[in-house]
């Protein structure tokens, strides 16, 4: 039977703790280990912890004495995971019933496939929920070769972490998380994973994923638009420098990503613009053209300096006849 150790960094997430660790403890299919690794967090953590060690001889602790940070936490679970396969699981997110099972039965079917990832129902702090992805599978499951994989994810990420099941063996050939991409050090990992490796897909939700802060100012919107943006760009710059050799066509996969990495940068940079961060704005636009030079010669870039020409006064003003072009689907 094949064995799945699932690593759970836990900081200030005690309230999720359980039912994030009892998600796993109760798949079906695999053999299932667990390690919470309780990175110095000043709630309840180290309480909730011990009490799961205590009822299931599966679930081991481990606590830092000062906070590491996530990514050092990360690497520290893989070094200790010796399943056949891995999972990275944040404390405030959970598996659905037969996750495991599901990701397991593809790999164990399919030798080349590196990592498997699925749909995840995405829960907002209100309640609401949405599909992560909308691909649609023939049997319900997909793999992907390695350049398809890179091709579809682009300029961003397509894998919700919590269900990404990783093949023990290729993470450890691989290595662990860069240090130098705190925010996009997943989406870096899961390109470096498929240049050696397929990937699967399942359909059917594997995990449930909680997005917080939804409530934010549109100042530090503007702001996270620009920082999510240069880590992304870090993570493309990164991965094709280190592994675009090992991909057929790595060159036109590297023209492809950054073009449609710079074309979303001008699409943040209309956004800023027209809500008025002249500064993000025009950090996006400069930020754009160092990913892609070649974005000058898009049509973002055209509709982007026709904003900028007619300034901001005069653009907020012809708003709503904007909007209404929009409704009736006609292009600006």
């Amino acid at each position: 039977m094949s064995t799945v150790d699932v690593i759970v960094p836990c900081y200030r997430y005690g309230h999720y703790l359980k039912e994030c660790v009892e998600s796993v403890l109760t798949q079906s299919g695999p053999g299932v280990r667990v390690l919470i690794i309780d990175d110095f967090s000043p709630d309840n953590t180290t309480e909730v912890a011990a009490e799961l060690a205590r009822d299931d001889s599966r679930v081991t602790v481990f606590r830092h004495t000062s906070n590491q940070g996530h990514i050092a936490t990360y690497n520290e679970g893989i070094g200790w995971a010796s399943a056949d396969y891995l999972l990275l699981l944040s404390a405030d997110d959970y598996l659905l019933p037969g996750a495991l099972n599901r990701a397991v039965a593809l790999m164990d079917n399919q030798p080349e496939v590196g990592f498997v990832f699925g749909n995840a129902i995405e829960l907002n702090e209100v309640g609401q929920q949405r599909l992560t992805n909308d691909f649609k599978c023939e049997n319900d499951t997909w793999i992907f070769t390695g350049p398809e994989f890179v091709r579809r994810s682009s300029a961003g990420n397509i894998v919700t972490t919590a269900t990404a099941v990783v093949r023990t063996r290729l993470q450890k050939q691989v290595g662990g998380y860069r240090v130098e991409l705190p925010h996009s050090g997943d989406m870096e990992m899961w390109l470096r994973l498929a240049a050696f490796a397929s990937v699967g897909y399942v359909e059917a939700p594997q995990a449930v994923y909680r997005r917080h802060n939804t409530n934010m100012s549109l100042g530090y919107m503007a702001e996270g638009f620009l920082h999510d943006m240069e880590q992304r760009k870090a993570a493309l710059d990164y991965f094709f420098l280190s592994c675009g050799n090992l991909l057929p066509d790595g060159n036109r996969l590297r023209r492809d990503a950054y073009w449609s990495m710079g074309r979303a940068m001008l699409g943040l940079a209309s956004l800023s613009f027209d809500r008025g961060n002249m500064n993000a704005s025009e950090q996006l636009r400069e930020l754009a053209v160092v990913a892609c030079p070649r974005v000058r010669r898009s049509m973002s870039w055209v509709k982007l300096g026709c904003r900028r020409a007619l300034g901001y006064d005069t653009w907020l003003s012809l708003a709503p006849v904007v909007n209404c072009v929009r409704r009736l689907g006609l292009p600006l």
